[in-house]
């Protein structure tokens, strides 16, 4: 039997070798105080069922030595010693191993055996009592501390996802509708759609609103749709915006937009109404004033202007789309600008009240195809809802160059390499303008080039040269002479020109071309400059050649 002073004494590799001695089952998760105590109990346990099972005669030396126990004499002491000495060869020091920090409550059971150990303990010296007891506190403190610790720990996740949550909910505020957004819709194949911004020429950007295959079904959507509403930001997981309502479709409400005819369905017409491209503020830029009289433009026109490289279209185009955003501002004015330079896109930008939609000769061929495409499709659903737009598009022959680059080999190869195949979108496009009978109007004034030195060029303007209502020949040789505008008055005209000149207008310009047609191109504009120069008006000069 051990004494509670001796297993004070003992360290707990030492202890623990007397639990197992003693068949005792767990002790290896206790501190040194609770296996000190688990020790004694069963040794006080062990004790009383050794009585019952051994006769009367064992349990008188136990009584005695009980009854021994109790005098404060150095026999006993000897008489403890002596039992567990027949216990201490199996006793050796071992290297304290680490012990599993986990701490239980244990509450500590009173028996009458162990009343003679709370003697022990008030006998003992008052040394041997601190020591201990400063051990167990000091092997208490790091067992109860991993708990603590964990509990924290497990305090601190939630502590932090309820922070987070609470900043989440404080700082998510509706924006659901506060903010508008618009664009041009263009259809994937899948249902859904996106409206793409001009910024961008039209192309995938971060500025795309998402639009969802219901409202498309609703509101009877198409590609090239100007659609505005209201648009929420992208929530958790959505990388677009999203269209929440669709207040207006092309300048319309939904409702009257429902029932459009398609474009393919309305009925083209002759141009009749002829659109002025003289600027009041300015009458002496005459190349207006000379495509006024010689190549009336109405609404609805297809026109080609044919020109040689360097011979002043693109300052003639830009002359045309100011005069057409000054005098009608009921036109739409689009300026396509496909496989040009850039420094031309930003010149066109600057100088003209226009939509200016380029796409310069770094871009690849499929962002020519794509632009043109998706302006074309804008285009006819404006003039569905019964608008009138303006293309002015430059050039057609490098449009009808990307197509070939992007469209697939059939076999069947033209001269020049140009695929049979490859001039059919850019003649849908072409081809798309027209005047609508009780509706609008898509004019498209185009430049073709030619003598580059291209076969390619020249198959692109032989299968263009038919297909306009209206034909504006450029001359080099003016342009070498700097003589602008370089226009060559025999071969540019216009189809049923009829329709947009007064019949007294017609009767003059027919005088004046046979006076010019037997004069040389140079001296043809020469004679026309001198005579017009002296006028502000087209109608003052017409006056003056009756005199």
């Amino acid at each position: 039997m051990y004494d509670i002073l001796q297993l004070n004494q003992m360290l707990v590799p030492e202890l623990r070798e007397i639990a197992e001695k003693l068949e005792m089952k767990g002790y290896k998760r206790l501190t040194k105080k609770e296996l000190i105590y688990k020790i004694l109990d069963f040794q006080a346990i062990k004790g009383d069922t050794d009585t019952k099972s051994t006769p009367s005669k064992e349990t008188t030396p136990a009584k005695k030595t009980v009854r021994a126990r109790t005098p404060r004499t150095k026999t006993e002491k000897v008489a403890v010693v002596d039992k567990s000495e027949a216990d201490q060869p199996v006793i050796k020091k071992e290297e304290p191993t680490k012990q599993r920090r986990r701490t239980r409550k244990v509450e500590s059971k009173t028996t009458p055996n162990q009343e003679p150990n709370l003697d022990a303990k008030e006998t003992a010296p008052a040394p041997q009592k601190e020591k201990p007891a400063v051990q167990d506190k000091k092997e208490e403190r790091p067992t109860n501390t991993p708990a603590t610790n964990n509990k924290k720990e497990q305090k601190k996740p939630r502590n932090g996802s309820y922070k987070e949550k609470y900043n989440k909910s404080k700082f998510n505020i509706d924006l659901d509708g506060v903010v508008s957004g618009e664009g041009v819709l263009e259809m994937m194949s899948e249902g859904y759609g996106f409206l793409r911004s001009s910024d961008y020429n039209y192309l995938t950007s971060p500025d795309d609103i998402y639009v969802s295959p219901s409202q498309i079904k609703l509101f009877g959507l198409k590609t090239g749709d100007s659609i505005e509403g209201a648009i929420r930001p992208p929530k958790e997981g959505e990388k677009y915006f999203a269209l929440l309502k669709v207040e207006k479709i092309n300048g319309w409400s939904p409702e009257e937009i429902r029932d459009r005819v398609h474009f393919d369905h309305l009925t083209p017409l002759f141009p009749e109404q002829k659109l002025n491209i003289v600027q009041k503020s300015k009458s002496k830029l005459y190349s207006t004033r000379i495509m006024d009289l010689f190549t009336p433009i109405g609404k609805g026109q297809r026109g080609l202007i044919v020109a040689q490289p360097k011979t002043g279209k693109t300052f003639l185009l830009k002359d045309v789309a100011n005069s057409i955003a000054e005098n009608h501002p009921e036109c739409y004015l689009i300026i396509l600008l496909i496989d040009e330079r850039p420094e031309e896109v930003t010149d066109m930008q600057r100088s003209v009240r226009a939509e200016v939609i380029g796409s310069t000769f770094d871009a690849h061929p499929e962002n020519h195809v794509r632009v043109a495409n998706i302006v074309l499709e804008k285009a006819k659903r404006m003039v569905e809802c019964g608008h009138d737009v303006v293309i002015l598009l430059d050039s057609i022959t490098r449009l009808a160059r990307a197509h070939n680059t992007v469209s697939p080999s059939s076999g069947k190869v033209l001269s020049g390499g140009v695929e049979a195949s490859a001039l059919l979108k850019p003649k849908k496009f072409f081809g798309a303008a027209r005047n609508i009978e009780d509706g609008g109007s898509l004019t498209i004034l185009a430049t073709a080039l030619i003598d580059t030195g291209s076969k390619m060029d020249e198959v692109i303007f032989e299968e263009f040269k038919g297909t306009g209502n209206l034909e504006l020949q450029l001359d080099r040789k003016l342009a070498n002479r700097r003589v602008y505008p370089a226009i060559d008055l025999t071969k540019s005209s216009t189809r049923r020109d009829d329709l947009l000149h007064h019949p007294d207008v017609i009767n003059k310009m027919i005088i004046l071309r046979r006076y010019l047609a037997d004069m040389k191109t140079e001296e043809a504009m020469d004679f026309l400059l001198s005579r017009i120069k002296g006028t502000h008006s087209n109608d003052e000069f017409l006056h003056s050649m009756t005199k």
